[in-house]
């Protein structure tokens, strides 16, 4: 069977665990090798390791701060060392805060700004560097439907997604000239994912005082296939996005939300 991204060259930031862990194995098994750039460098050794070993891709790991302009530089250059160029950058690295607005601490808005946000703008930055003399190459970025839509009680967190949507947009305006195509994947609720699973289900069981398996139903109920996004729906749509299948599309923010958010 040929594979969709034959022995190209791709860069996940936020790769060592969870969606970006997925989206790394999932790109190894469509050809490419792999850089896995975390901020958690023993988790991101791991992924590199399974990568490896379960693959006949190559796979390193990198330890990065998306929000520092020096280490995501030399992630790039290191990368272009070792493999001669880049086709793929996967912007994933993310995280979230929530609370009310009138509460809410200066610190943690700008945490999630300068990772969602920022941190796609220095890595497409660098990325686009060596994309530009290349005049080829690929730039997704990992958004969520709360870049379509606000986000109850986690407003800093739908600043930022709509922000990189917006970037998108502008970027794919800009490097189209040179061959470099940019979009962004929007998934819903990963409701399996470590996220929910350890922390949210418990979080909103205690808010709303209900099980947490009825915080999943609630969760369920609001998408019209009923069931949550999973780790493979979002990593069907890099693998498309990532080809040559997609050729003709940038600038777009694609939805995997089962029908939740249809704009």
């Amino acid at each position: 069977m040929t594979r969709l991204l034959e022995d190209r060259i791709a860069i996940v930031t936020g790769g060592a665990q969870g969606l970006g862990q997925a989206l790394c194995q999932r790109l190894a098994v469509e050809g490419c090798h792999v850089v896995v750039a975390d901020l958690k460098a023993e988790q991101a050794e791991a992924t590199a390791r399974e990568v490896a070993q379960t693959t006949d891709r190559q796979s390193r790991a990198v330890a990065v701060d998306v929000t520092n302009e020096e280490q995501v530089a030399a992630l790039v250059d290191s990368t272009v060392s070792q493999f001669g160029r880049l086709d793929l950058l996967v912007s994933n690295a993310g995280i979230l805060f929530s609370g009310e607005i009138d509460t809410f601490p200066l610190d943690k808005w700008m945490a999630v700004l300068n990772v969602n946000l920022t941190g796609y703008f220095l890595a497409a930055k660098h990325a686009a560097r060596v994309m530009k003399a290349q005049k080829s190459g690929n730039i997704i970025q990992i958004n969520s439907k709360s870049g379509k839509k606000g986000s109850y009680k986690s407003f800093a967190y739908a600043a930022s997604k709509f922000g990189g949507i917006g970037l998108t947009q502008s970027l794919a305006l800009e490097l189209a000239e040179f061959n470099i195509r940019v979009n962004s994947i929007c998934p819903g609720n990963l409701l399996d994912s470590p996220l929910w699973v350890n922390s949210l289900y418990k979080q909103y069981a205690e808010k709303w005082g209900i099980t947490e398996a009825e915080v999943r139903q609630r969760y369920i109920d609001q998408v019209p296939m009923k069931r949550g996004c999973t780790y493979e729906d979002v990593a069907n749509v890099l693998a498309f996005m990532a080809s040559d299948h997609s050729s003709y599309m940038t600038g777009q923010a694609i939805n995997v939300t089962g029908g939740q958010e249809m704009r």
